[in-house]
C-alpha cells in the first residue's frame, strides 16, 4: 500500500530509503551524531565549529572486568561502573548466560495479576536481604520509577488508612530522585527541573549533609552537625503540619553534590522524627545498595531501618534493567483486603529475564564475597583518594565503601569555589575529556560545587585504586596549572 501526495504515488520508507540516510560502511560515532539522542547530552559539542570540525561521540563496544574499550581499540578503566552499576565487572558470561536460558524458557509476561518463578525468587530473596518487615517487592526497570512507586504507595497507604491529607514529600537540597515527573518534584537541583516545569507539587527540600559546606560553627563537630541537619527535617514536618506530609526521602549517601555520608547519629535522629510524625521513611538506594557502600543494603551498614527501599542499577550489575521499591508489611496490610489495588505498574517490571540475571548476579555476589570485599578493601580506597589533599585544587575527599566525592575549589583555606563560568571551563572544558583521554571515564559535576566522583566495580583492589589516583593527580595537577 502506497501513500499519495496530489495523487503522485509515495513509496513507503524501506530498508533501503534507510540505508540512503546512514550509508553502508558510515563509521558509527557519526551514526551516532546524526540518530541517536543521548541521555543528559550537550549535542552542540557534535555541531560543526567556525572551522568545521565537528566532536566525536565516545563509542564503547566492550568490557572486561574493570576495564571498557572503544571503537579506536583504547582501553579505560571504567571510574564509574558504568553509572554506578557494574557492581561485578563487565564481561561476566555467567550473566549473559543467565538471560538466555531464561529467555528460552520464557521471555516475558507481564506481573498484572500473574506471577513468573523468576520474580517470585527474586522477590524473596530481596526480602530475605532487607532489613526489619521489609517484605514485600514491588517491581519497576529502574530507579525512578522506583522513586515514582513509593510515592504513589505512601499517598494510597494514608488514603487508605484515614489521613488522605498526608501527600507531602520532604528531599534534601541537591539530591538527585530521578526523571519521572513525580522523581523529579523530589529532586533538589533547580536547573534539573526548570525545563520541565510545572511539576507535581508539594515537595519541600532541607539542608543535605555536606560537612564540608555545613555552617562554620558546626564543620569540626560531626555529630553537632548531623543532629542540626536531621533537626531541619523535623523543622519543615512541622511547618507544613505533620499531618500532611507522607514521607521523607533520603539516599544513605547522597550523590549529587559529590557523596555527602551521613554524619554519626543523624539516620537514628531521622527515624526518631518520622516515628514521631507518622512521616514514612524512604531510603533511596538505587546506588548505594548491592555492595556499593558495602552490605547489600546501605541502611544496614548506616544502622537505621527505613519503610521503603527504593533500589535497581546493581541488582544485575547493569546486565538486564531492573528496579524495585520494597516496602515493610505495615504498608501492604492495608491492601490485603476487599477489592483494594495499587494501582500502579509497569509493563516491564519485574521482566523475567532481568530477574533471571538479577538471581544469577546476587549468586555472583555470594560466591566471590563482593560484599565482603567491599567493607574489607574500602579503608585502602579512602586512603589512596586522601594522597590527593596535597593538591592545592582538592578542598574534600568524601564517600564511603566504593563511592565517593572530591570537592575541587579556588582556594582550599578560604574552601572559595569556582564561579559558574569558571566550572563550565574547568569541568567540561577540560577535566572531563582530559581525565577519559588519559584513561580514567569518572564524572566531572558540578550540580552543587564541582566535584569529580568515582564509583568503580566491587572486583577492584589496590592496583586499581593507584592508578585511578594517579590520573587524577595528573590531570588535577595540570589543571591546577591553567587556572
Amino acid at each position: 500500500m502506497t501513500a499519495t501526495t496530489n495523487d503522485v504515488a509515495v513509496p513507503p520508507p524501506s530498508a533501503a530509503s534507510a540505508a540512503q540516510r546512514t550509508p553502508a560502511g558510515t563509521p558509527r560515532a557519526d551514526a551516532a551524531r546524526d540518530h541517536l539522542w543521548g541521555h543528559f547530552t550537550r549535542h552542540s559539542v557534535y555541531e560543526p565549529d567556525e572551522s568545521g570540525h565537528r566532536g566525536a561521540v565516545p563509542v564503547i563496544v566492550s568490557g572486561e572486568g574493570a576495564r571498557i574499550t572503544d571503537d579506536r581499540g583504547r582501553t579505560y578503566l571504567d571510574g564509574l561502573s558504568g553509572l554506578f552499576v557494574v557492581q561485578a565487572g563487565h564481561g561476566r558470561r555467567e550473566l549473559a548466560e543467565a538471560a538466555a536460558k531464561q529467555a528460552e524458557t520464557l521471555a516475558f509476561f507481564p506481573l498484572w495479576s500473574y506471577a513468573t518463578p523468576p520474580a517470585i525468587d527474586l522477590a524473596e530473596r530481596l526480602a530475605a536481604h532487607a532489613p526489619g518487615d521489609l517484605d514485600r517487592v514491588f517491581f519497576t526497570t529502574g530507579g525512578g520509577e522506583a522513586v515514582e512507586t513509593a510515592w504513589k504507595l505512601a499517598k494510597q497507604y494514608f488514603k487508605l488508612t484515614g489521613r488522605p491529607g498526608k501527600t507531602k514529600v520532604i528531599s534534601r537540597a541537591v539530591a538527585y530522585h530521578g526523571t519521572p515527573q513525580g522523581a523529579l518534584s523530589i529532586t533538589g537541583i533547580p536547573s534539573a527541573k526548570a525545563p520541565f516545569e510545572p511539576l507535581v507539587p508539594g515537595t519541600f527540600r532541607v539542608p543535605n549533609t555536606n560537612q564540608y559546606r555545613a555552617p562554620e560553627h558546626l564543620r569540626d563537630d560531626a555529630k553537632a552537625f548531623g543532629r542540626w541537619a536531621a533537626d531541619r527535617i523535623e523543622e519543615a514536618i512541622l511547618f507544613e503540619g505533620a499531618d500532611t506530609v507522607a514521607a521523607v526521602f533520603l539516599e544513605p549517601v547522597q550523590n549529587s553534590g559529590g557523596c555527602f555520608p551521613p554524619p554519626p547519629g543523624y539516620f537514628e535522629r531521622v527515624r526518631e522524627i518520622c516515628d514521631e510524625h507518622d512521616v514514612l521513611l524512604v531510603s533511596d538506594e538505587v546506588i548505594c545498595a548491592f555492595g556499593r557502600i558495602g552490605s547489600m543494603f546501605a541502611c544496614d551498614d548506616l544502622g537505621y531501618v527505613p519503610d521503603m527501599i527504593t533500589c535497581a542499577k546493581g541488582m544485575t550489575s547493569g546486565y538486564s534493567p531492573i528496579g524495585a521499591c520494597i516496602a515493610s508489611d505495615r504498608l501492604f496490610e492495608p491492601f490485603r483486603h476487599g477489592d483494594t489495588t495499587f494501582a500502579h505498574g509497569y509493563t516491564f517490571g519485574g521482566h523475567p529475564v532481568s530477574a533471571a540475571v538479577a538471581m544469577a548476579n546476587l549468586d555472583l555476589f555470594e560466591r566471590e564475597g563482593l560484599n565482603a570485599r567491599v567493607k574489607e578493601h574500602a579503608p585502602a580506597f579512602r586512603r589512596t583518594l586522601e594522597k590527593l589533599l596535597d593538591l592545592p585544587i582538592v578542598g574534600d575527599v568524601r564517600g564511603e565503601g566504593y563511592f565517593y566525592g572530591i570537592e575541587l575549589v579556588k582556594d582550599r583555606a578560604t574552601r572559595e569555589t569556582f564561579t559558574d563560568a569558571e566550572a563550565e571551563r574547568l569541568l567540561r572544558g577540560f577535566l572531563s575529556p582530559a581525565l577519559f583521554e588519559a584513561g580514567l571515564y569518572c564524572r566531572a559535576d558540578d550540580r552543587g560545587d564541582p566535584v569529580v566522583q568515582l564509583a568503580p566495580p566491587l572486583v577492584c583492589g589496590q592496583a586499581e585504586f593507584d592508578e585511578i589516583e594517579q590520573v587524577l593527580r595528573s590531570v588535577l595537577t595540570r589543571a591546577q596549572e591553567l587556572l
